[in-house]
């Protein structure tokens, strides 16, 4: 299996990254900076390797993926936290994000349709401020929300390619959660009715799930434990 992994320097999509190759694929990870993706491939052995460009940059995104010639498995995992308001707009940071996840995404599945196959599937990673604004959350909210219909589009323009979306919610133990104070966390987790944080863990077992079963196709997976129901 050959496993793509776009933002796989850091987070969740480091965890993803790790877990594939320690199952065994052969494992592709994209990241910003050239240097530090090649560090981090080099550290998951000798069937990883990296390649680098910037989402935000959509121009070059094609000439960096022209060495890959198969993928099985393409997993869109780079995110930006851009906090912004309508009263306050900044135009900047939001078409960054704007194109990051929307175009930028977009860009990838192109580029790499070539070296894709019927059997391929493809895991977007949206979120749960669609669901559940905050204040500051503006163009993430809704960039998120339009990770659905790139989601059904994609499916249906790229069949029998399976594409499906992984929404997480507070993930307890990711670095940037894990950072918060401990009386923020411990709010979220009262709130959650597993009466416990989704973990990395849960976030890599839920691309797993989509990933490998054949008959999930243009499903939205929140992993949150029931969160949003209070």
């Amino acid at each position: 299996m050959i496993t793509v992994v776009v933002g796989g320097t850091s987070g969740l999509g480091l965890e993803i990254a790790r877990h594939r190759s320690k199952q065994g694929d052969d494992v592709v990870l994209s990241g910003r900076d050239a240097a530090t993706a090649a560090e981090v491939a080099s550290s998951l052995g000798s069937g990883a390797r990296a390649v680098s460009f910037d989402l935000t940059e959509p121009r070059s995104i094609a000439p960096a993926l022209t060495g890959i010639d198969r993928v099985d498995n393409l997993v869109l995992a780079a995110i930006d936290r851009d906090t912004n308001d309508v009263r306050d707009y900044d135009l900047d940071r939001a078409l960054n994000l704007v194109t990051l996840k929307l175009v930028g995404y977009t860009e990838v599945v192109h580029a790499l349709l070539p070296a894709m196959h019927d059997d391929a599937a493809v895991v977007v990673f949206g979120g749960r401020a669609k669901d559940k604004p905050y204040p500051g959350s503006i163009t993430v909210s809704t960039v998120n929300g339009g990770v659905i219909g790139m989601v059904n589009a994609l499916a249906l323009e790229l069949a029998p390619i399976r594409v499906n979306a992984v929404h997480p919610g507070i993930v307890g133990d990711s670095p940037f959660w894990s950072a918060k104070p401990h009386p923020v966390l411990e709010g979220y987790r009262f709130r959650t009715p597993t009466g416990r944080l989704a973990t990395m863990p849960d976030i890599v077992g839920a691309v797993d799930f989509l990933l490998g079963n054949r008959g999930v196709n243009a499903v939205q997976l929140y992993v949150d434990g029931g969160w949003l129901l209070t």
